[in-house]
């Protein structure tokens, strides 16, 4: 994947063009970004509000006409352009998609999504949802498209396959 989900373009705020973000990643949404919206290259020019609520403006969005016609766009910053993840950090779009198995290697289902919870990430596999915690995930191998977890520690029967 060349390009990583930085958010969505939401309802503007004020005049000059800016507008709230939805879905926020704020590691991505920095000053001075190269950020793809609407199919186009575009600059961050200003970064206001929070992490949870941020503000954007962007190059060649001047007027809040502008920022409605971006209105629910996906805000999308190139993979090389993202800071690098420190050992045992995934951007979740390595992770969806991913087999989860045991260690004796019973499919329990494919990664649809990563959660946010109140305490961790979480692998959402459709009937069980995984903590993204040592004592949970046993490995990750996002090159395979395989991650490995515990059964006993997340209350599953394991059986030989």
């Amino acid at each position: 994947m060349d390009f990583l989900n930085a958010g969505r373009v939401g309802r503007p705020h004020g005049l000059d063009g800016s507008f709230h973000v939805t879905r926020p990643r704020p590691v991505l949404l920095i000053l001075g970004a190269e950020l793809s919206a609407g199919g186009r290259a575009r600059e961050v020019v200003r970064r206001a509000g929070t992490d949870d609520r941020p503000i954007l403006r962007l190059a060649g969005v001047e007027d809040r006409a502008g920022a409605e016609a971006l209105r629910g766009q996906d805000l999308l910053v190139a993979r090389a352009d993202a800071p690098q993840l420190m050992p045992g950090e995934y951007w979740a779009e390595d992770l969806e998609g991913c087999l989860v198995v045991t260690a004796e290697g019973q499919e329990l289902g494919t990664v649809q999504r990563l959660r946010v919870l109140p305490s961790c990430e979480a692998l959402d596999i459709g009937a069980l949802i995984v903590p993204m915690v040592a004592d949970a995930v046993l490995g990750v191998d996002t090159e395979r498209r395989r991650i490995v977890v515990d059964p006993t520690f997340l209350g599953v029967e394991s059986r030989e396959s």
